[in-house]
């Protein structure tokens, strides 16, 4: 109940100062939308999505019946049904984005960098899935092939989420590096799969260098001591991944609309950069030096 009080807290004030905001710019667009009034705040949808995550709760809707409605029926003296409730979480994408946004990020000069598989239905199901049609794609991991998007992130040394970028399965992970690691400098550490002599150039000029291991038909190449330690500490990013999928839910095949696929996904990736505690790495000196 702590947890949910201070996010709560912590939602409600963001979104004191950001709702007039952006209110006020819809008006001066001139974009007009009838919204009907809700029994339940912003700050209420967007505190029960990301608390939903903080849980051990693995379904939402078993999360929404038998917790919220059972035993925060008293805190939230507005609770609508479940039904309603999915049709009021569209409206708290943008916010929750924002939210996240808005989180403490550390520019500590250590970056690494990955992406992970976000399944959408078992690939045997694909060609009869409506909810992605056109969306989603078929890809294969390393675990085999399967159908959905895919994720990337960056993190660095202390575990915070510093960015992070949703492609179609099919999407080469080097793609949105450029555009994911604008405004940092230092070192970024990622798998063979950022090798591109091209995009390291392109990096290097932003401050930022690049780190990734070698392929077997490539020349060694003098690599710096804490380079070599950089390389062996990127299981960090897998930690993370780990955490997403099975502490924070981001990942499940029982989506009915892909607005609340994203609202599902921001609101985990929110959870995450509230926790106290992340994983890091301990021992290593920031050395921003390239």
């Amino acid at each position: 109940m702590d947890r949910l009080i201070e996010t709560f807290c912590l939602v409600d004030d963001f979104c004191q100062s950001f709702m007039p905001e952006f209110e006020q710019k819809l008006l001066s667009s001139g974009v007009q939308k009838r919204r009907r009034p809700s029994r339940l705040s912003l700050s209420e949808i967007m505190a029960l999505m990301i608390h939903f995550h903080q849980s051990h709760y693995r379904d939402f809707k078993y999360y929404y019946l038998n917790y919220v409605r059972t035993y925060l029926s008293s805190y939230f003296p507005g609770l609508v049904s479940y039904n309603r409730f999915v049709e009021l979480m569209p409206r708290a994408l943008l916010p929750l984005c924002l939210f996240l946004q808005a989180q403490p990020k550390t520019k500590t000069g250590i970056y690494f960098v990955d992406s992970t598989p976000l399944e959408v239905c078992h690939v045997k199901r694909a060609s009869s899935n409506k909810v992605f049609q056109g969306l989603a794609r078929k890809s294969r991991s390393t675990i085999g092939w399967y159908f959905g998007f895919k994720l990337h992130i960056v993190v660095n040394d202390l575990g915070e989420l510093m960015a992070f970028k949703l492609t179609p399965s099919t999407v080469d992970d080097r793609k949105p590096l450029k555009t994911m690691t604008g405004g940092l400098w230092g070192k970024l550490i990622g798998d063979k799969g950022y090798l591109s002599k091209k995009l390291f150039e392109q990096l290097y000029e932003n401050g930022l260098k690049l780190i990734t291991k070698i392929k077997k038909n490539m020349k060694n190449q003098f690599v710096p001591l804490i380079d070599k330690l950089l390389l062996r500490k990127r299981a960090i990013v897998e930690s993370v991944f780990d955490q997403l999928k099975n502490i924070s839910q981001i990942q499940h095949s029982r989506h009915r609309s892909i607005n609340n696929f994203m609202v599902n996904l921001v609101s985990g990736l929110a959870a995450y950069s509230l926790q106290t505690k992340k994983p890091s790495i301990q021992g290593i000196k920031h050395m921003s030096i390239i």
